[in-house]
């Protein structure tokens, strides 16, 4: 999965990925793809659960996309398999008024995932550098010193325990076209449709210029970016739950002694 890291310090361009790469898994198609995601799912269960019982970790998954890109659908999927008591999804809006009252970290800082949890952010923080700059929403001096904010933030969460990946669903232009007219053909998705989706897909090239400066700026060691091609709803599973599998596994997770002597125990 290196293939999809950000490197920190270096000049990324989204330019360089391909929203219809499959590289990843070249051996696999759609149709094929089921089984291999059960197993990963299975997998992820299990080191959910263990994650739980060591208790010494957190990790935060941070979910970013322009709309359309597959957010929710990648919870679903990857997540299916999972205890739902040990995740913690949450999406973040347009703020509240409680919320504009403070800081633009504070709300973030509130849903961060506890020791033994899984926490998934739907958007996150990463709007105050996106969102907030392509509309224009805070002066460029106010939003530029974010990137530091949020580097500052999410080292200092890595150092009280929690593992923090960061993924872009990477989505093209035709891509993103065709799910907006499915929300529109299909009844049943019309719910999903948003006419402000399409001020947004007028401004792509501003968001991907937004994009680019904040995972070239906020890519670290401790809480890397990985650009996921998204285009194909299958291989962008396949690839988060192995970017996941791999985070937990690198986590030298244990289950924990028993409190008591089980050796004399005999149930009658």
């Amino acid at each position: 999965m290196e293939r999809y890291r950000v490197e920190p310090g270096g000049r990324f361009s989204l330019a360089t990925v391909d929203p219809r790469d499959r590289s990843a898994f070249p051996d696999l198609k759609k149709s094929t793809s089921i089984t291999e995601l059960r197993s990963m799912r299975r997998h992820l269960a299990e080191l959910q659960r263990l994650l739980w019982a060591d208790a010494h970790h957190a990790v935060l998954v941070v979910l970013q996309a322009m709309d359309t890109g597959g957010k929710d659908g990648t919870i679903r999927k990857v997540f299916s398999g999972v205890n739902p008591q040990g995740i913690d999804v949450r999406g973040f809006g347009v703020p509240s008024d409680l919320e504009r009252d403070h800081d633009y970290l504070w709300r973030v800082h509130l849903q961060a995932p506890r020791r033994g949890r899984i926490g998934i952010f739907n958007r996150s923080h990463y709007e105050d550098v996106l969102v907030v700059r392509v509309n224009d929403l805070v002066p460029r001096e106010r939003w530029q010193k974010r990137y530091r904010h949020i580097r500052d933030f999410e080292q200092m969460l890595t150092d009280e325990g929690t593992t923090i990946v960061k993924i872009m669903l990477h989505i093209s232009l035709d891509e993103q076209k065709e799910r907006l007219q499915a929300r529109l053909d299909d009844p049943s998705k019309n719910y999903k449709f948003n006419p402000s989706d399409l001020d947004s897909r007028a401004k792509w090239d501003d968001y991907m210029a937004a994009y680019e400066d904040a995972i070239n700026e906020t890519s670290t060691d401790q809480a890397p970016w990985y650009v996921v091609p998204a285009d194909r709803k299958w291989h962008r599973n396949l690839v988060v739950s192995q970017i996941l599998i791999d985070t937990l596994e690198s986590l030298d997770l244990s289950y924990p002694e028993p409190e008591h002597d089980l050796s004399s125990i005999e149930i009658v």
